[in-house]
């Protein structure tokens, strides 16, 4: 079997496991050895043969995401650090977005981190927002749904 054979396999195997951008693609062929124009000529073929698309990648992607309960902004910096052009993320983005399913699930994972902090302080509250921020939730979202867990949590 020749090194584009074999670049060819080795690709079907990766991509038999999960699906992946473009971009991962070449970098994890890239740390087996095979070299630039092998791998080029591999992701063409893939390409061409449907079973690599960035679009499909990223779509799925935020599906698999928003189901754990993480916010559009992480999932964008996720996929942007998965090699999918900010264009492709974004419309992945776009035609995912359920804002009701979004702020579900940011009260849902308030509420959660909210057991084992003081929300009566300033400090417990700075905490629910940092962590809300770093699960990639819109900052003005966070402010509803942290004023709402606290007035929960307060009665």
């Amino acid at each position: 079997m020749n090194d584009a054979e074999r670049c060819y396999t080795a690709a079907l195997r990766i991509l038999n496991y999960r699906f992946n951008s473009a971009a991962e693609l070449r970098r994890k062929l890239a740390a087996k050895d095979f070299d630039e124009a092998t791998i080029t000529a591999t992701l063409a073929r893939l390409i061409d043969e449907k079973w690599l698309d960035d679009a499909r990648f990223a779509e799925a992607f935020v599906r698999t995401r928003m189901r754990k309960r993480i916010g559009r902004l992480r999932i964008r910096r996720e996929l942007i650090a998965a090699g999918v052009d900010d264009e492709t993320a974004a419309g992945a983005l776009r035609h995912n977005r359920d804002e009701e399913g979004e702020r579900a699930a940011a009260a849902a994972v308030a509420r959660k981190r909210a057991t084992r902090l003081d929300l009566t302080s300033a400090e417990g509250r700075n905490k629910l927002t940092a962590y809300l921020l770093k699960q990639g939730y819109d900052l003005s979202l966070i402010h509803e749904v942290v004023r709402e867990t606290c007035d929960e949590s307060s009665t």
